[in-house]
């Protein structure tokens, strides 16, 4: 399921990206949660699954399979057990397999590349240490902003240094990406993968945005 359902008059010059489901797969962070929380796999990823189809927040799905867990405190005490561990972090092993040729490809086509998310400093660092073919990689602490907030998105246009109507921002989820994107003047791409994605590609509000199934379509869908 594609198509460009948003028409923008301005030539892209400049692509920035989400982090999780949109350059990471997150299955292995969820999965290693539901060990250590001791339930299985599937039911605690059919949970999260059933917060994104209802607006929740995926905190709330920690509190659903084990009610009253400070979720912070359980964070802290797994590093102190296993400090060298990924535990809820990510290593290039969950990058979608699309991740690097695209972005290698946008390049080779004079587009600015950026990543910024709403990312932790372990997960910018190992952003970092990935060495992907982009010009800039920046967290919401680093931006001073958090998405969903036109702050975020204004920064984001200033890290691509190009005016916002030149800026194509791609992500997975319609409330922290796409609608906030094109609320601060950029062309938005969904990309139709994680929970969030499959299910906000099929939302009325996702008609404001081009919806994608791989990021192999952004090259030949940008470049031109």
């Amino acid at each position: 399921m594609s198509g460009v359902t948003q028409q923008t008059s301005a030539p892209i010059r400049a692509v920035v990206f989400d982090v999780g489901e949109t350059l990471i797969d997150e299955t292995r962070i969820w999965t290693r949660w539901a060990e250590r929380l001791g339930v299985p796999a599937l039911t605690f990823l059919g949970v999260l699954g059933g917060c994104a189809a209802l607006d929740r927040s995926y905190r709330e799905a920690f509190e659903l399979v084990r009610p009253g867990l400070d979720v912070d405190a359980e964070e802290a005490a797994w590093a102190a057990e296993d400090p060298d561990g990924l535990r809820t972090g990510f290593d290039a092993d969950d990058l979608y397999p699309d991740v690097r040729a695209a972005l290698g490809a946008l390049r080779d086509a004079g587009l600015r590349v950026v990543v910024a998310g709403n990312q932790p400093p372990a997960a910018l660092a190992a952003l970092k240490a990935m060495d992907l073919p982009v010009d800039a990689i920046r967290n919401s602490a680093e931006i001073g902003a958090e998405k969903p907030s036109a702050a975020f998105f204004a920064a984001a246009a200033g890290l691509a240094g190009v005016p916002a109507a030149q800026v194509a921002y791609v992500g997975d989820r319609l409330d922290n990406d796409v609608l906030p994107a094109a609320a601060a003047g950029m062309r938005p791409i969904l990309v139709r993968r994680g929970p969030w994605g499959y299910l906000h590609a099929e939302r009325p509000e996702a008609a404001r945005a081009t919806v994608i199934d791989s990021l192999a379509e952004l090259p030949g869908l940008l470049a031109a």
